[in-house]
């Protein structure tokens, strides 16, 4: 159980590396291309990341596999808000910048929120599968900056975001897991329907 927590964190840590630098470059073009980085290197190192595990769950749903994934969210979530209280004290510029950013994502009505995050779902499972299937970083490098410059939500990411800014609230709370929610739901939705294909082919 520790380990499966600590690889989260390790994930978690690598978001908050991804996070750092989108808040620090002006041009939003490169800083989402940049946080690439972080879902690059928790691929090739193995790390549990609650986003790129949660699309495999049609495949393989077993107690253990659940235990997994929400040990991994737990690792992600504590690894996030301590980088993020860290980032803050440190560089107070990029503290002001995430309160800025998640001033605006609570504007959002709820349902265009978990709408954002279903995307991004999609997307994570597309980089995360591409990886695992023919190990080229080429779903990573695109399906980042398209989720990131669409404005969809990532659960992970918004946890350092709201962590970084210092914004303690309810609302906040509830608006971070619309977007896990989010996120789960639409990682899902490319496995689930293309298991469905397949045994409706006969193949499965």
């Amino acid at each position: 159980m520790l380990k499966k927590i600590a690889s989260g964190m390790a994930a978690g840590i690598c978001i908050c590396l991804g996070g750092a630098v989108f808040l620090a470059v002006e041009n939003r073009v490169v800083g989402a291309v940049l946080f690439s980085v972080a879902l690059l290197s928790i691929c090739l190192k193995g790390y549990a990341l609650f986003t790129g595990k949660v699309g495999f769950l049609p495949e393989d749903h077993g107690k253990e596999a659940v235990e997994t994934l929400l040990l991994a969210l737990l690792g992600n979530a504590v690894a996030t808000v301590l980088g993020g209280w860290l980032i803050r004290a440190a560089l107070p510029n990029l503290g002001e910048r995430a309160l800025a950013l998640c001033g605006g994502k609570l504007t959002q009505p709820w349902w265009g929120t978990l709408v954002r995050g279903g995307f991004c779902g999609v997307l994570m499972y597309l980089a995360v599968s591409t990886w695992r299937d023919s190990k080229t970083p080429l779903g990573i490098l695109f399906c980042i900056p398209v989720f990131i410059l669409s404005g969809f939500e990532h659960s992970i990411a918004d946890i350092f975001y709201f962590a970084a800014s210092g914004m303690v609230s309810l609302q906040a709370f509830a608006f971070l897991w619309l977007v896990i929610l989010g996120n789960a739901l639409g990682a899902v939705i490319l496995p689930l329907l293309t298991g469905a294909a397949r045994k409706e082919g006969g193949h499965a």
